[in-house]
């Protein structure tokens, strides 16, 4: 693969100057990171989501920095051309800004994850500037934020209301000033997220936000109809994997007690 062909964080801004639609998707596993790379996807997002998706916890705080470790480690091993970005897991990055630096650093000499995402505005921006100043790639997140979901109480649209909507246009020009190179704008409205869009210079990737956003990213288990907990409305499916798994689980089970696997061809001799 030539140099010009991987995708850096540079490259994820020319993108939004000429208008060219950045791909996002999450993985937390090396065989899936490949499969997306291949893909063409841009941006393979190491997501704290990962926390319910993959490990079954209601919400995303409970992942710990090393399981987050682990999950980056083995995506970054399996993408060549994507920019990997890894989620900060919750008090990852809050308590002291020489515990955000730290722990991004060992993000990038881990994991081999070329970048990092926090949560929140300005009460974060003085981290993302130090991370920053390190030499950290830094993407933002705002609107609903996850790791925040004790204090919302619920997953409804986040900006609807003045006050907020605001608040977040604000919090999305403080995270450019602080030198985030992206940000995600998650669950607000398709006006609001248009409008932060042509705001900024850096791109924006929606989840729920609209077709107006430089980019769109969804958890990938959502995408491939792989976790039917629920069903987010701004989810589309591009498959049903989770029914094509059962059927064939059931299919080898069958094959199994009924003496049909493995065959002769499929046995040595």
């Amino acid at each position: 693969m030539a140099p010009s062909d991987i995708i850096t964080v540079p490259r994820i801004s020319a993108m939004k100057a000429r208008g060219e639609k950045i791909t996002c998707l999450t993985a937390y596993d090396w065989l899936t990171a490949g499969l997306l790379d291949a893909a063409g996807i841009d941006i393979i997002l190491v997501g704290d989501s990962g926390a319910m998706v993959f490990a079954g916890h209601e919400t995303t705080l409970p992942i710990t920095m090393e399981q987050m470790l682990y999950h980056a480690a083995a995506v970054s091993r399996g993408v060549k051309r994507g920019l990997v970005i890894a989620d900060m897991p919750f008090l990852s990055y809050q308590v002291s800004g020489d515990q955000a630096l730290e722990n991004a650093g060992r993000f990038l000499k881990e994991s081999g994850a070329a970048g990092v995402k926090l949560e929140g505005g300005r009460r974060i921006a003085d981290t993302v500037r130090r991370i920053v100043s390190a030499g950290i790639p830094v993407m933002g997140h705002l609107g609903l934020t996850p790791q925040s979901i004790r204090s919302f109480g619920d997953y409804r649209v986040r900006g609807e209301v003045q006050d907020e909507a605001g608040a977040i246009r604000e919090d999305a020009r403080i995270l450019e000033e602080a030198g985030a190179f992206a940000v995600v704008l998650e669950k607000i409205p398709a006006g609001l997220a248009a409008e932060i869009t042509q705001s900024l210079s850096i791109p924006t990737i929606g989840i729920g936000a609209g077709p107006h956003c430089d980019g769109q990213v969804i958890v990938t288990p959502d995408m491939l109809g792989l976790f039917e907990s629920f069903r987010p409305k701004f989810v589309r499916r591009y498959a049903e994997l989770a029914e094509t798994i059962r059927t064939a689980a059931s299919r080898f089970a069958d094959d199994v007690k009924n003496g049909r696997f493995p065959s002769d061809e499929e046995s040595f001799k």
